[in-house]
C-alpha cells in the first residue's frame, strides 16, 4: 500500500486536485486557484487511538468530543472541492490558533471571501474579507436581522 501513495499524489497533483498544504505568497494562490471566489474554512476532528504517552494524551484529547482526535483545517470551495489543508494537529488545539500557525489566510487575496464558523472568531478583526456568523452574547438574543444574515451565510456555504 505504501508504494501506491506516491503514485496517487503524483496523479492528483498533475490534475491539480491535490489540496495545497502551504502557500508561500499571494501569487501562488492566484496561480493555483484563479477561479476561486470564496474559501470556506472548517476544522474536522477525526478520532484516533489513545496514545500511550501521557503528554501526547493531553495534546490529542478533545474535550469537545470527549475522546482523542486529530484535527486538520480545510479550506474548500462552494463546489465542495478541498483546496487547502493544514497539517493535522491534536484535537486540543483551537481552530483559530491552528489556522494562525499554518499561515494560510494571509496569502488569500482580498477579493476572495473567507467564510467559516464561530471557531474562527477574531479572524474578521485581522482581515477585511472574512465573513463569520453573528455570535449570541451572553444573556442576550440575536436580533431578527442578525438571524437572517446568519441564515443567508449558511445557505451560501451550502451552494
Amino acid at each position: 500500500m505504501d508504494g501506491l501513495l506516491p503514485v496517487l499524489e503524483q496523479t492528483l497533483g498533475d490534475k491539480q486536485v491535490l489540496p495545497e498544504r502551504k502557500l508561500r505568497n499571494l501569487e501562488e494562490f492566484l496561480d493555483r486557484f484563479c477561479e476561486v471566489k470564496a474559501v470556506i474554512l472548517d476544522g474536522t476532528e477525526r478520532p484516533m487511538q489513545r496514545p500511550k504517552d501521557s503528554a501526547q494524551q493531553q495534546e490529542y484529547y478533545s474535550g469537545k468530543k470527549k475522546r482523542h482526535t486529530r484535527k486538520p483545517i480545510t479550506g474548500s470551495t462552494r463546489k465542495k472541492r478541498v483546496i487547502l489543508l493544514t497539517q493535522a494537529r491534536g484535537g486540543r488545539m483551537h481552530d483559530k490558533r491552528q489556522l494562525d500557525k499554518a499561515g494560510l489566510v494571509e496569502h488569500i487575496p482580498d477579493e476572495v471571501a473567507i467564510e467559516g464558523d464561530l471557531g474562527f472568531q477574531g479572524l474578521q478583526k485581522e482581515f477585511n474579507n472574512v465573513h463569520l456568523p453573528h455570535k449570541k452574547s451572553k444573556g442576550k438574543e440575536l436580533s431578527e436581522q442578525q438571524k437572517q444574515e446568519n441564515q443567508e451565510l449558511s445557505h451560501q456555504s451550502q451552494m
